[in-house]
């Protein structure tokens, strides 16, 4: 529209205006949009849980992009041929305007300048990765959250109501929290995706809370700090704060083949995680010891009376737990059956005495346990879980304000994991496992994704080093999307990634729209394709002519993005943006710097790239005559580009 609108104020008809304008950018938006479709289509193929979340992005756009060139191409040229006005008066030109005139002259007669600014901005914006905190996906501002409550084994139901109270009471002095909702055992409200699902525990309870609705209360992480510090003096109770999912804790695993060098280690490893500041609770799964009554069979006594090991289990779980389902007896009821439980009481299952008199068969007749094995108590892990198979003692750690990157590079530098043992590995699980899945493979899809889009500019322009031009303005989009996330304090996480693949595609764009020009311009036009005639330009005057006209589309699309992402960076609303922001924050920062630096740096680096292809192309020439013998005449110089204004030094 706005190329149309220029060629209206030349004093041409809206309908020749819209035909001449179309067809002179028809060339930049083909190359824009298939572009952007290199940029957007290989996310659609990234693998692991990261490919779950970019699929419908990269499809998505990718088909977006493809209907908008069908409405640039057809829709919006017919609709301003028969809409649009002609235009007489003339505009003025903008100061602005005059201003970048001016300064890209500037950076063309200084271009080493200009290029080795470009150079030290881009090794910079690099040097800011590792001031950004990373993660998987950046933590939610829910109305929910979670505390669980764990008490020692062999704890009583009664003794996790009491516990529950206890620490519902002191919740409701923390303030900000509408309701509670606590089941205790098998209940569960909200899921934990990398928490493996078990039978109910009556020493377990989890309160989930309703918060106080957004812009009423802090953020849900300040409360989660309230909470911990309410419930840190919580006796005989183990707390665990946050909803399971909500990037807030960091889950460590040890696995080995040897149950000693691993319940060795994981004290160490504990002991030492407890010492990294600013993080919350911290759980492992080796310290869960409960107490058990163990039976040791004696094997000959039970073979000479007949009794097998098998025979000793099954009396004992009817006696303590009750027999299967399928095997109880059933009352009768008008519209169901009751199943008939029968087992010992709560007395008799503690008491080794009673247990000793149990009937055990055998095949010469039934015999006390006591004969056939020896019962004490003892104690014993209550969770032995494996990972590929091999033991393994699980840390969740709890971030606290610390991120999830952050996190990880300080356990893994603690002396007690850098020490471990042979027979131990470390494992990283849930969030810091995606989040290494993520980084290597949006690094494959954004390297797919350059080579996809130098493919489409070398086959759209028939040429191999000015898409080179082109590719330049990629690393100058990357600085101001991290300093844009530096002052939001915002993390280097998976919204931030699509916003960097977002980024790729419009600084990509606006180097075509400069480079498709200053070519156009330089060639001339001798009117045999309908297209008014024009006379070629030198490489000076092309540059400067492709950044007059070419700089208002450039800066027109740049705040409409800004504009449409502004909101989304500022979660303005109801909804929770927490995801969304550092995509927007990203977004618009590196539109700044891409805008700014790809107007002034990209006409600088195309009289390189000219000047390598020029001196290549005299080196090639002059050795072809040369390797053909003499046999056919040498081709005809080509004509020397006209050189720059005597005012200006030739580029």
């Amino acid at each position: 529209v706005e190329n149309i609108v220029r060629h209206l104020r030349m004093g041409k008809s809206p309908y020749q205006a819209a035909m001449e304008a179309a067809d002179e950018i028809g060339l930049a938006v083909i190359a824009t949009t298939f572009t952007l479709i290199a940029v957007f289509l290989p996310t659609a193929f990234m693998s692991g849980i990261a490919g779950r979340f970019f699929k419908q992005f990269g499809w998505t756009a990718a088909l977006a992009v493809f209907a908008s060139l069908v409405v640039a191409r057809l829709l919006t040229p017919m609709m301003a041929a028969y809409i649009m006005k002609p235009l007489t008066d003339q505009e003025k030109e903008p100061r602005w305007l005059e201003r970048y005139m001016r300064a890209s002259a500037w950076c063309l007669r200084h271009r080493v300048l200009t290029v080795a600014g470009a150079l030290v901005f881009f090794v910079a914006s690099i040097a800011l990765i590792p001031l950004l905190p990373s993660g998987f996906i950046p933590a939610d501002d829910n109305v929910q959250t979670q505390v669980n409550l764990e008490l020692p084994p062999g704890a009583k139901l009664a003794d996790t109501l009491a516990a529950v109270a206890q620490a519902a009471e002191r919740l409701q002095r923390v303030g900000h929290i509408e309701s509670i909702y606590t089941a205790i055992g098998g209940g569960s409200a909200g899921a934990d995706p990398f928490a493996g699902a078990g039978a109910g525990d009556p020493r377990k309870a989890t309160l989930t809370l309703h918060l106080a609705p957004r812009g009423e209360r802090p953020l849900k992480q300040a409360i989660e700090q309230q909470l911990r510090a309410a419930l840190d003096d919580l006796p005989g109770v183990r707390v665990k704060i946050g909803l399971g999912g909500s990037n807030d804790k960091y889950v460590l695993a040890l696995a080995s083949e040897d149950p000693q060098a691993l319940a060795t280690a994981a004290q160490a490893v504990e002991r030492d995680i407890r010492t990294i500041a600013g993080i919350g609770g911290v759980s492992s799964t080796a310290s869960l010891v409960r107490p058990e009554i163990a039976v040791r069979p004696d094997f000959a006594r039970a073979a000479d009376l007949g009794v097998t090991s098998s025979a000793i289990a099954e009396t004992l779980r009817v006696a303590t737990v009750g027999d299967y389902d399928q095997y109880l007896p059933k009352l009768n009821l008008a519209q169901r059956q009751v199943p008939i439980v029968v087992r010992l009481q709560d007395a008799g299952r503690e008491d080794l005495s009673v247990l000793e008199r149990l009937a055990v068969p055998g095949s010469k007749g039934p015999v006390r346990l006591g004969e056939v094995a020896t019962l004490e108590v003892a104690g014993g892990p209550a969770v032995i879980s494996r990972y590929d198979r091999s033991r393994n003692v699980n840390f969740e750690i709890e971030l606290g304000a610390r991120g999830l990157g952050e996190v990880t590079d300080a356990v893994k530098n603690l002396p007690s994991v850098r020490g471990l043992p042979g027979s131990v590995r470390l494992i990283d699980v849930g969030d810091a496992e995606m989040m290494g899945e993520l980084f290597a493979s949006f690094g494959l899809a954004m390297l797919t994704g350059v080579v996809c889009i130098y493919i489409v500019l070398v086959l759209l322009f028939k040429d191999f080093l000015q898409p080179v031009t082109i590719l330049m303005a990629l690393p100058l989009s990357l600085g101001g999307a991290f300093v844009g996330l530096l002052i939001a304090g915002k993390s280097f996480s998976m919204p931030s990634l699509i916003g960097l693949i977002m980024l790729m595609g419009i600084a990509t764009k606006n180097s075509i729209l400069l480079v498709e020009y200053a070519i156009v311009a330089r060639r001339g036009n001798d009117g045999s394709n309908g297209l008014p005639v024009a006379a070629p330009m030198s490489r000076w005057d092309a540059l400067l002519d492709a950044c007059h006209k070419r700089a208002r589309p450039i800066i027109m699309t740049t705040l409409a993005m800004g504009a449409g992402m502004m909101p989304i960076a500022l979660a303005l609303g109801s909804a929770d943006m927490s995801f969304r922001s550092p995509m927007a924050v990203a977004v618009i920062g590196g539109l700044i710097t891409s805008t700014i630096l790809s107007l002034l740096v990209v006409p600088a680096v195309f009289t390189y790239v000219d000047d390598f292809a020029q001196w290549f192309q005299r080196v090639v020439m002059r050795r072809k005559p040369q390797a053909a013998g003499g046999a056919h005449p040498p081709p005809p110089a080509a004509p020397a580009a006209p050189t720059a204004p005597a005012s200006h030094t030739p580029l």
